[in-house]
């Protein structure tokens, strides 16, 4: 924050974004409520609030009824002043949300393209300009109108060369030079983050991992992969790579060197959806998806029960190697194939798990709701759009207002 620590525009600033962080918590607030949340008097809260409306970041949103006295007006965060794009990225195509300064999703829209096709490789900003055009028309908000964007992807940029690594099978997305091309395309600042990694602080902003400052959240798709959180911190790693825990060599999957885009690790050859696919038809169970397949299993006696148990027992060998480096408080299990097995394929890699490693965390599944990808994305966007819209330290002359009137923070 600009400024001199301690000086009273300092200290505004301070209480304009504690304010402000009360409103995003609790919702509109009478001045009293906001004054005696903040520890201000009322003149203080008074001065601050009229300070925020002037700068676009607050609205009156109508007057508490139903007490005797006078009515008290009502004070929220004004939704229009500022936007965010989220994105998340797969082999089949590109899903956008966009979402106003208070989280609220006002449009999303899902881009097929499928990664590996010549006409589609060499045109990565392109088609993410397009999903992002797709969700802002559906939010009602002209071009222009976002202020940053975070995009979730398999693998992770590297931090020394800025190129993407461990997605071999997104190949437009390799290029060093590719953020800049993105933030040219769309016309804000944009963060590429692994999928996983945000799926993860998802589950700490709102899900199992509420209040956890050392977990592993595993990812068992598609592909395979895990975020490790220590001591409240994504680990990263030199290269980005760390929690790629879908290379992992196990037993019972054979070495593999290289990294190709066919060249799928030990971990992820017994765990991703493929392998369940397979595990499921050696047992006689037909299924189009690695969902279908558990769902199928689980109500299938005999042959289901092998397939779920054998699953479970692939899951307790790798996750064993993970909890002996890193002894974590909890574990989360998550993606599709995890969904699918439920709270029955959790309590058998428990029990698998049990003498494997001598820490014994929670096991427990995501309980984030719809894409916790998409979802880490929108709050990774929001944290860093907020610490800039929000700093009143800032001059705000002419701030322009990007919504259109079929947006609900237009005014």
């Amino acid at each position: 924050m600009a400024g001199t620590p301690g000086t009273p525009r300092v200290l505004r600033a301070m209480n304009d974004r504690a304010a402000l962080d009360l409103l995003l918590a609790h919702g509109p607030l009478t001045r009293t409520r906001l004054g005696e949340l903040t520890g201000l008097s009322k003149p203080t809260a008074s001065q601050l609030l009229g300070r925020l409306e002037s700068a676009g970041l607050v609205r009156t949103t109508g007057n508490v009824t139903g007490r005797p006295g006078p009515s008290a007006q009502l004070y929220e965060v004004d939704p229009g002043a500022a936007h965010v794009a989220a994105l998340t990225v797969d082999p089949e195509g590109i899903t956008a949300a966009v979402a106003d300064i208070t989280g609220r999703v006002l449009g999303e829209h899902r881009l097929a393209a499928v990664a590996t096709a010549e006409d589609v490789r060499d045109r990565t900003a392109e088609l993410v300009g397009r999903a992002v055009d797709g969700a802002l028309g559906a939010a009602g908000l002209r071009p222009g109108a976002l202020h940053r964007t975070v995009i979730g992807t398999p693998g992770a940029l590297d931090p020394h060369t800025g190129a993407l690594r461990y997605a071999p099978h997104l190949p437009g997305w390799h290029s060093r030079t590719l953020r800049d091309e993105l933030a040219e395309a769309l016309g804000t600042p944009v963060a590429v983050e692994n999928d996983v990694n945000l799926a993860a602080l998802a589950e700490r902003h709102d899900g199992t991992a509420r209040g956890v400052e050392n977990f592993v959240h595993v990812w068992a798709d598609e592909g395979v992969g895990a975020a490790v959180v220590i001591g409240g911190t994504l680990l990263r790693g030199a290269t980005g790579g760390a929690g790629e825990i879908g290379y992992m060599p196990v037993p019972g999957a054979p070495l593999t060197r290289g990294g190709g885009p066919r060249d799928a690790g030990g971990f992820q050859r017994l765990v991703g959806a493929p392998a369940v696919l397979g595990l499921a038809r050696a047992h006689g169970l037909d299924a189009a998806t690695a969902g279908e397949a558990l769902r199928l299993a689980a109500g299938t006696p005999g042959a289901g029960d092998a397939v779920l148990a054998e699953l479970g027992r692939r899951l307790a060998v790798g996750l064993a190697a993970i909890v002996a480096v890193v002894d974590p408080e909890l574990v989360v299990l998550s993606g599709e194939v995890c969904r699918a097995g439920g709270e029955r394929l959790r309590e058998l890699v428990e029990e698998g798990l049990t003498g494997l490693a001598l820490p014994r965390p929670r096991l427990r599944l995501s309980t984030v709701e719809g894409s916790p990808i998409l979802a880490g994305a929108l709050h990774t966007a929001l944290a860093a759009t907020r610490d800039t819209v929000f700093d009143t330290t800032i001059a705000r002359a002419g701030r322009a207002r990007t919504a259109t009137p079929s947006d609900p923070g237009g005014s």
